[in-house]
């Protein structure tokens, strides 16, 4: 038995969150089936341990009959090790189930938000996707564990009843009645537990968000003593939740005082009953013995019952944010003309701003506004549909995994990842680079350092390129800047665009960058959105770009003759 579905997470059957979680039990077909029987022989071998003491009792110790008492009490053994073997087996089957449906709805996510791409945090909060990968994921497998025990429970109820209706109709019938009003009284507070659930999820999705919002804004609240407006907000979200957290967990304690209460108030109505028929003779003492181990034995597998609904109703509430995700598709599409590596050098044009990359060439882009950068930068990288062409051909009708292969764009959202620090920087490793296959991966990588002058970051870190990082927040805002243009010098793009690479940098050091640049790029495009005087004085060729149209053109040095070029660059106010 395998603990893991196969690496094909498949095509889930999105809709409603129902139909998600019967998806991942037909998934699991075997296993799912294996262990409701196993729960169900587990339960049944439980049920019948009462009758067969009420045999021993009438039969043994009653009629002093030795070989009967030694027969009944076999038969006892026999099915309490039924029940363990029963009960093992199961418990391997359903946390095979929890732990397949868990990775399987990993898996899914995971290929969801890699096939979304740059469009994921556009379209989902970054609180929503740490929620279901933290909170919703474990609460789906969960279910899928429980409905072994569950399942069991269900029909050992309905077959224990039975045998109650035909030892005496009266306390079958009472148990009949009992059960069925017990499990009614607890779905309803279920059903109020649903909706409570469902906003404190929310509001714990909410609070995330916040949580991500000031962890990655830390340093720039210090800078400007934002600290305290922040921390107040995130008290105020947080008392939020805890309000919903109170009002589930009210909920909560009515679902448990029922499961307790309701059960043995049906105990002891019918041990009251058979102590009754016993005292008229109706029912023998070993029936009565029965009875209560039936009573009780139903009690038990009354909380089991509901424990299952208690954790499918928290499923479906993590299932329906689960489709939600699944259900997002690419707003790009990818078309299916072939883009060679000679169509990739080819100029690069935005018909909407006027703005041309030629080939092999370093232009520097200059924006009157800081929000025409990721605009122009989003669509020389097809991050939104434009009519951006390549070569005279648009970016629409090439297929977009080669587009990103072949254009790279990195602004101000480019992150460092958790894991070794060499692995960061070159993750294909040595030689990735179909532009410099002669050179070795030691030698590209010495060079990507020199040019993003990043030597002393690596050398200060104890183990230098093998050090574990945890996504770069070890890092001040310069350094993760020039480790960052490391990674995307090895990555070796035809066409590299860069957005304020060195916003973060002092002069000298980004005078070093910009040095060494053009240099490294040498015989690609590359596209420095930027206002820095001493990146565009050595770009070959800069743009000026207002009102998200191109306006002048021209070397730097150029350039300064135009006021408007100047009141960007330079910061000069004209006067009118």
């Amino acid at each position: 038995m395998r603990p893991f579905p196969e690496p094909d997470p498949g095509e889930p059957a999105l809709g409603s969150p129902g139909r998600y979680l019967l998806w991942l039990a037909s998934a699991h077909r075997a296993s799912a089936v294996l262990a409701v029987g196993y729960g169900v022989l587990c339960t049944l071998a439980q049920a019948f341990v009462p009758a067969a003491i009420g045999r021993g009792v009438d039969r043994g110790l009653i009629a002093a009959d030795r070989g009967a008492l030694v027969t009944w009490c076999a038969v006892v053994l026999g099915l309490g090790v039924t029940q363990a073997v029963a009960g093992t087996l199961r418990d391997r089957c359903s946390v095979t189930n929890r732990f397949g449906a868990s990775y399987r709805t990993m898996q899914l996510v995971t290929r969801k938000a890699a096939q979304l791409g740059a469009e994921l945090p556009r379209r989902v909060s970054a609180g929503t996707v740490v929620s279901v990968g933290a909170t919703d994921i474990t609460r789906i497998g969960a279910a899928l564990e429980s409905t072994a025990r569950g399942g069991g429970a269900a029909v050992s109820i309905a077959v224990v009843a039975g045998v109650m209706l035909t030892v005496s109709w009266q306390l079958g019938l009472v148990a009949l009645v009992g059960v069925p009003l017990s499990a009614a009284a607890i779905a309803a507070l279920m059903r109020l537990l649903h909706a409570r659930q469902h906003r404190l999820r929310k509001e714990q999705g909410a609070l995330a968000d916040l949580a991500v919002d000031i962890v990655d804004g830390l340093r720039v609240l210090r800078g400007i003593g934002g600290e305290r407006v922040f921390a107040d907000r995130y008290r105020e979200r947080s008392q939020r939740v805890r309000h919903e957290g109170v009002r589930v967990a009210g909920v909560e304690s009515g679902v448990a005082a029922g499961r307790l209460l309701l059960p043995g108030l049906l105990v002891t109505v019918i041990v009251w009953l058979g102590a009754h028929f016993v005292g008229t003779g109706r029912m023998s003492p070993g029936a009565l013995v029965a009875f209560y181990g039936y009573a009780v034995f139903l009690a038990e597998q009354l909380r089991r019952a509901t424990s299952m609904v208690d954790q499918l109703t928290r499923a479906l509430v993590a299932a329906r944010m689960v489709t939600d995700l699944l259900a997002m598709e690419p707003g790009l599409g990818s078309g299916d003309r072939e883009l060679d590596a000679e169509a990739a050098r080819g100029p690069l044009r935005d018909p909407g701003s006027g703005l041309e990359v030629p080939p092999g060439r370093f232009v520097g882009v200059a924006c009157a506004r800081p929000d025409d950068m990721l605009v122009l930068a989003d669509r020389l990288g097809r991050y939104v549909d434009s009519p951006v062409t390549l070569g005279g051909t648009p970016l629409a009708e090439f297929p977009l995994a080669e587009v990103r292969r072949r254009i790279l764009v990195v602004d101000h959202d480019a992150r460092l990842f958790s894991g070794g620090l060499a692995a960061q920087l070159d993750p294909h490793g040595p030689n990735s680079s179909p532009n410099s296959s002669t050179v070795s991966g030691t030698d590209r990588l010495r060079r990507a350092l020199d040019t993003a002058s990043a030597h002393d970051v690596v050398e200060a870190l104890p183990e230098g390129l093998d050090q574990e990082i945890t996504g770069g927040r070890e890092f001040s805002g310069g350094q993760r800047q020039r480790l960052n243009l490391v990674r995307a010098l090895l990555a070796d793009p035809d066409t590299l665009v860069l957005v304020e690479p060195t916003s973060a940098l002092d002069a000298h050091t980004e005078a070093r960058v910009a040095e060494g640049l053009g240099a490294h790029r040498h015989g690609r495009s590359t596209v420095v959105f930027t206002t820095s005087p001493i990146l565009l004085d050595r770009a070959d060729h800069v743009v000026l770009v207002e009102g998200g149209a191109v306006v002048a053109e021209g070397r730097h040095g150029e350039l300064l003759a135009d006021a408007r070029y100047r009141a960007v660059v330079t910061r000069e106010v004209t006067v009118a």
